[in-house]
């Protein structure tokens, strides 16, 4: 009996493995496509910026790829992290610069919805140890939920306060809550709450699971709280603050620096001939003198000749 429940663990191991790395490779398969797509509705942009109807429809493109690309690399998060492929790049970040950076991300989509957001910052800096991105990642993720729950004009509050040496971050929103039934398993991978008819909410159910993650993954907590349907949820992160000595050498967060808008003589390498043509083409809107190849022998053999300044390579080339 033992062997046999072995065997079955084992089996379930595998599946488990293979249902990752299928993951993966799909997220790959999908985000290829959606490069020239973007690069097209770009050039639109640019070339008919003029012409209303174009312009309305090129938008209209780019924010659905917009969309689908946060789709794709929610599972590519998803599959990495499952893996254990994540890593945090860490250094001393300040968490309020964060939450403003979240929340800007995610504004468009409550203006929209028309929502009211209360931001209550601490007034002293709290400063962690972690990954600005991924942090980041995990404010968007708890806003954009907040925000895709709640009916249209409803109040989202969000509050980050310091309680000893510990940061807490909370996001309140008095949506469509969450049922008793859902409330243990909303941090599992492709939870959702009931569907409405329009489906109107969307995502994958990986939101929720990413920051679970990703929240762990820098020692802090996640919890969700809600009265019931109907009556709001609450989703609380707690982070550990750095000490005093550590959190005064946080770098300030990077002031943008000026637009090098000058011509460049640019190679681009991709196997993948019309995400390549597109970009060329905007990279050339653009004022920039370009070269296309579509094999690495073909770059190398054009490199040895022509001097480029910047070479924008595709990821995993082949035959490299």
């Amino acid at each position: 009996m033992l062997d046999g429940l072995h065997r079955q663990q084992e089996r379930l191991e595998r599946e488990h493995q293979r249902k990752d790395e299928f993951l993966a490779m799909l997220a790959h398969e999908l985000r290829n496509p959606l490069a020239p797509i973007s690069s097209a509705a770009q050039l639109l942009r640019v070339l008919f910026a003029d012409v209303p109807r174009i312009k309305e429809i090129s938008g209209v493109i780019g924010r659905q790829v917009t969309h689908m690309t946060h789709l794709v690399d929610d599972l590519l998060d998803v599959s990495r992290v499952t893996r254990g492929l994540v890593t945090i790049n860490q250094s001393s970040v300040e968490l309020g610069a964060v939450l403003r950076e979240a929340v800007e991300q995610i504004k468009p989509v409550i203006d929209a919805r028309k929502h009211r957001l209360a931001l209550d910052i601490a007034a002293q800096p709290m400063t962690v140890c972690g990954d600005r991105t991924r942090l980041v990642q995990v404010a968007a993720n708890l806003l954009n939920n907040a925000a895709k729950y709640t009916p249209d004009g409803g109040e989202l509050h969000v509050s980050l306060q310091r309680h000893d040496d510990v940061a807490v971050l909370q996001v309140r929103d008095n949506g469509i809550g969450i049922g008793a039934d859902l409330l243990p398993v909303v941090f599992d991978l492709f939870t959702q709450a009931q569907r409405t008819p329009d489906r109107a909410q969307g995502g994958l159910g990986l939101g929720l699971a990413l920051v679970k993650k990703l929240v762990e993954l820098h020692h802090g907590s996640v919890e969700a709280h809600s009265a019931g349907l109907g009556h709001g949820s609450s989703f609380t992160v707690r982070l550990p603050l750095l000490p005093a000595q550590q959190a005064a050498g946080t770098a300030p967060a990077a002031s943008d620096s000026p637009t090098d808008t000058r011509s460049r003589r640019i190679l681009v390498v991709d196997d993948n001939v019309d995400a390549a043509r597109t970009l060329g083409l905007l990279l050339e809107s653009a004022g920039h003198a370009v070269t296309i190849e579509h094999s690495a022998q073909a770059a190398l053999a054009r490199s040895e000749h022509d001097r480029f300044e910047v070479i924008l390579l595709d990821i995993g080339f082949p035959a490299l």
